[in-house]
């Protein structure tokens, strides 16, 4: 068997945010957010993709997003690339999701509390051992806790070194599925005993694709290739213009390939976006189906 990269956003959401296996983000988030106990009995997996209701506010795009227990709003990010101003982008995202939930002339008490899960493929926090993280508001000097309404958690997989052999629990094992799941040829016996492990490996199957299916992950498994090499060449380099150029020649191959040919304006106009900017129509791109996606992109970051 082959099974396909968790660590894409196309991967990622086809196996954790199917509406018709709800059970394998249950276990997921129970393993992630609260130390595998069961204290998601069931969720509502909702459209991750959050237009700004006002005017100014930049698009967030996140890869799953869920109601759970409580009504709590939890957002899923998977990162593979440590892209310039990442740390402040989490706290935008989860700031952003917090304060959109309320509707014009709603009060405050509308607000649900709101948990913000980020998966990284690169070293976050070069202070600590630990491979999962989890952030709250609290006091200086005493460490008092400020009320739960926006926690931060993080997934570093880069830490987690554990062999198949040495995985224990549910919080070892869902890190290992994700980390290592394109290197196996066939479930572990120690995951199929786990319901809803051997559900995320069945869908995880690539033999169980359709065509379209098979093509967008091709896509995205380029670009994330093409992204990873643009900055390691940029770092070579030694120099924040070297990085520039390097992301601006991999858009416009990739728009190429998306959208057929561009004209010499709009080339122009990507050429004049910052290094953030160029990171965020990376992420974004993948999504477009015509150059007018592209145009509209732009004149919502030209604002």
């Amino acid at each position: 068997m082959i099974f396909i990269n968790p660590k894409t956003d196309f991967g990622f959401k086809k196996i954790f945010a199917s509406p018709q296996h709800k059970e394998v983000l249950i276990s997921f988030l129970n393993a992630m957010l609260y130390n595998a106990e069961p204290t998601i009995q069931d969720l509502e997996i909702i459209d991750p993709y959050a237009a700004p209701a006002i005017t100014g506010l930049k698009d967030t795009y996140l890869d799953v997003k869920a109601k759970i227990t409580g009504n709590t709003t939890v957002i899923i990010e998977m990162q593979v690339i440590n892209v310039e101003a990442f740390t402040k982008r989490v706290i935008y995202n989860a700031a952003k999701t917090y304060a959109t939930q309320l509707k014009p002339r709603e009060g405050y008490s509308k607000l649900n509390p709101l948990i913000a899960l980020t998966i990284t493929d690169f070293v976050l926090f070069d202070n600590t051992e630990k491979f999962l993280t989890h952030f709250v508001f609290k006091e200086v000097e005493e460490n008092i806790e400020y009320y739960r309404e926006i926690e931060l958690v993080f997934l570093e997989l880069p830490k987690f070194n554990k062999k198949l052999e040495e995985v224990e629990g549910l919080i070892q094992s869902w890190t290992y599925f994700i980390k290592n799941a394109p290197n196996m040829e066939e479930i572990p016996e120690k995951f199929a005993s786990v319901p809803e492990m051997q559900t995320a490996f069945n869908i995880a199957n690539r033999s169980n694709l359709n065509l379209q299916e098979l093509q967008a992950l091709e896509k995205r498994e380029m670009f994330f290739e093409d992204q990873r090499g643009a900055v390691i060449k940029g770092r070579r380099e030694g120099r924040q213009e070297g990085r520039i150029e390097g992301q601006i020649a991999l858009i416009l191959r990739l728009l190429l390939r998306l959208t057929g040919e561009i004209s010499p304006e709009i080339q122009t106009r990507i050429q004049q976006l910052s290094l953030e900017q160029l990171d965020d129509l990376g992420e974004s791109l993948l999504d477009f189906t015509s150059q007018e996606d592209l145009i509209a992109w732009l004149e919502s970051a030209s604002r």
